[in-house]
This record gives structure tokens, C-alpha cells and sequence, in this order.
């Protein structure tokens, strides 16, 4: 509904325009007369239901006034009283002396790597509030108990595909700023959109970390993975295989070429690049050996002799790749792009079916309560929303 003309001038005459989004400015002042109106519409309808119930009598009790916290300011609020006492307030409840984006706002720069001080200071330079930081402790432990829930919340019976990895974020941790590994389960939902499953910290990856983690995943309720999409960790497919038996996992292609890399000068990585690109190219499995038994016999393949051992290693989790059409293997071709566009999930297989895998999980221990674990925590609800769910479908 748009505001009328009228009313808009009404309010703004003879009042400076730069102070209109001040502190103690007209978007404060009205920020306070409109949550005192809506504390007193409350307070009406609370009487006329009593009345409509034939309960005793009761009526209005002055005010009293009460301190808030708001996003932008600290404002004193008038709030209305009954006699009978029975009058909760739904917008500032009893004892509640924060609105609730401000608690966003805290957890927000929390989740952004800001210490307790720092946000001290940017509340007090941006908004003019003075806090203490023991409040704005209090506000981040209270995430605490939705961490535990978040990271053992019940799971979908079966997921289409699943992504397993790591990435490295700088964490402070007693006083120090650290690299430390976030590992994350990433789940395709059957109707395309994304579900985090589960966020853990490690100091080392291994495969009886992720053995732990699947155990984890199968208590919550998780009963089958189709495709499990992994970096080329050893062991850990047998991780995946032992509590999902008839998983297909894929190796992460990207891993592997980063990893044949590594065996090659810098001057010659943009030349062998496309020799490699021929193998996972390949229109099947038959193609795809024998474009790695052409690279291997190649020049490439015998000046750097590691890279072909490197694909052969590997290569019983590479072939799934072969099974998919193209549309299927730019989804499931690495684990490295969090955020990029799945193709619905539920199309790919009612289209070409599940491919049979294999066969292979220890009881993970309780989410981390460290500050760090909390900050990873918070960033991914802020993302994903509160359970670790993408807010949109993903389509093709």
C-alpha cells in the first residue's frame, strides 16, 4: 500500500532532511509510534476477547515504560498494562528487551569472522548503541542450542546425490587465525533443490572421519545415497560403500586433474590439459581407456608416466562418469563448486534410472561447541536457511 503524498509532507515539514534517518530522526520517532500503536491495537483485542469469553472484568492500567534494542537504535517504549496482569504482548514480549533483528544483526557479523569487540564498536560507530560485550556473547551462545538440533535434525529417507568435501577457512581460534577444514555434506533433494546435511570440523581429513560421518548421516535416517560425488581421498569410498552398499560413487574429475597436474611443469600444463580433457570426454568407458591408453603411449603420457597410473588408480571410480549423458556429467564432475546450478534431480533419474553400485559407517561424535563451529554454523543458515535447505528449486 502505497503512503499518501499528503501525509508524507505532513510529516517531514520542518525537519531537516539530513537528520530524517539520524539517530532519534523521524525514521526513529516512527519506528516508535507505530510499535506503540500496534502494542495498544494488541491490548485492545486482548480486552475484547476476555469480554467475548465472559471472563471477569478488566481494563486498561496506564503504561510502563520499557528499554529496547532495535536493528538502528535504542528506543523507550510506552507499553500498555491491563489490571487483571493477563496482557502479553506478541511484538515485545515480557522480559524481552531486544527486537529481533537486532539479534540478527550481531549473529550476522558474527557469522562474518567479527569478535565480540569489533561488534561492539560497529554497533556503537553505525547505530550510536552502547552494549556490553557479555550481551552480545549471550545473544551468539543462544545459536548454540539450534546448532545442536540443526546437526541432528532428521534426514530424508533417500537422496538422488550427495557431495562430499572440504573447503579451508581462516577460523580465530584462542587468539590466533588459523586455515581450518569445514567439511560439508551437500544433499540434491529429489525435487532439485539443495539441503546441507551436516557441517563438520576436523583437524585431518581420513577415511575413518568419513566413516563416522556416514554412520552420522544413516542414524539420522538417511537410508540409501545414489550417487556419492568425492574427492580422491583413499578409503574413502569404502567409507561411503559400507554404510551405502549400493551407492555409486564418483570420483571428483576436477581432483584427479588437478592432482595430474601436479606431475607437470608450468610451462607444459596448458598443452597437456587437452590431452587429459580426451579422456573424460569420451563418449563411453571403451572410448575413455582407450583415449588414456592413446595418452599413455603419447609423448605426455611417457614424459610424465605418474599422470596415467594417477587415472588408472582411480579409474573403477571414474567410469560412472561415463554412464550419464553430458547434462548429467556437468553436475556430477566435481565437488568443488558449492553453488553451482543442479539440474533437477528428480528429471535426471525417472529419465535414465540408477545405475547399480557397490556395497560399505560408528556413531559421530557431538557437533563441535566451539566458537568457530558455531560461525561456520551461523554462515550456513544465513545461506541455506534454518534447516540447512537452498529457499528456491534448481532447475535445468
Amino acid at each position: 500500500m502505497a503512503i499518501e503524498k499528503e501525509l508524507l509532507d505532513q510529516l517531514l515539514a520542518g525537519r531537516d532532511p539530513n537528520e530524517v534517518f539520524a539517530k532519534d530522526g523521524l525514521v526513529d520517532d516512527l519506528k516508535k509510534a507505530l510499535s506503540e500503536r500496534i502494542l495498544n491495537a494488541e491490548l485492545d483485542e486482548h480486552l475484547d476477547d476476555e469480554r467475548e469469553a465472559g471472563g471477569p472484568a478488566n481494563r486498561r492500567n496506564g503504561v510502563s515504560k520499557k528499554s529496547v534494542l532495535t536493528g538502528t537504535s535504542k528506543m523507550t517504549l510506552s507499553i500498555p498494562r491491563d489490571r487483571a496482569g493477563t496482557f502479553d504482548p506478541k511484538l515485545v514480549a515480557k522480559y524481552q528487551r531486544r527486537f529481533p533483528d537486532f539479534d540478527e544483526k550481531i549473529i550476522s557479523m558474527y557469522a562474518r569472522g567479527m569478535t565480540v569487540r569489533e561488534i561492539r564498536g560497529h554497533l556503537e560507530e553505525l547505530y550510536g548503541i552502547d552494549v556490553s560485550p557479555d550481551l552480545i556473547s549471550a545473544v551468539t551462545d543462544a545459536v548454540l542450542e539450534e546448532v545442536g538440533e540443526w546437526q541432528n535434525r532428521p534426514l530424508d529417507a533417500v537422496y538422488p546425490l550427495v557431495f562430499f568435501d572440504a573447503i579451508r577457512v581462516k577460523i580465530r581460534d584462542e587468539g590466533f587465525v588459523r586455515n581450518k577444514a569445514v567439511y560439508i555434506a551437500l544433499g540434491i533433494l529429489p525435487d532439485g533443490t539443495k539441503e546441507i546435511l551436516g557441517i563438520w570440523i576436523e583437524q585431518t581429513e581420513g577415511a575413518k572421519f568419513w566413516l563416522r560421518v556416514m554412520n552420522e548421516l544413516k542414524n539420522r535416517g538417511v537410508a540409501d545415497v545414489l550417487i556419492a560425488v568425492v574427492d580422491g581421498l583413499k578409503g574413502f569410498p569404502e567409507a561411503i560403500n559400507a554404510v551405502f552398499p549400493q551407492a555409486i560413487v564418483q570420483t571428483c574429475i576436477v581432483h584427479l586433474i588437478r592432482h595430474s597436474l601436479e606431475f607437470v611443469a608450468w610451462k607444459d600444463r596448458k598443452t597437456v590439459m587437452p590431452a587429459l580433457k580426451a579422456i573424460y570426454r569420451a563418449q563411453d568407458a571403451e572410448a575413455g581407456m582407450k583415449a588414456l591408453e592413446a595418452f599413455e603411449a603419447g609423448y605426455w603420457g611417457q614424459r610424465y608416466p605418474a599422470i596415467a597410473l594417477s587415472w588408472r588408480r582411480n579409474w573403477e571410480h571414474v567410469v560412472p562418469f561415463f554412464a550419464f549423458p553430458e547434462s548429467v556429467r556437468r553436475i556430477i564432475y566435481t565437488t568443488d563448486d558449492i553453488d553451482k546450478r543442479f539440474v533437477s534431480s528428480c528429471a535426471i533419474f525417472s529419465r535414465h534410472g540408477r545405475p547399480r553400485g557397490k556395497e560399505r559407517r560408528e556413531r559421530m561424535k557431538a557437533p563441535p561447541r566451539s566458537p568457530h563451529g558455531r560461525s561456520s554454523f551461523v554462515a550456513s543458515v544465513r545461506r541455506f536457511g534454518p534447516r540447512g535447505r537452498q529457499c528456491r528449486t534448481i532447475s535445468s
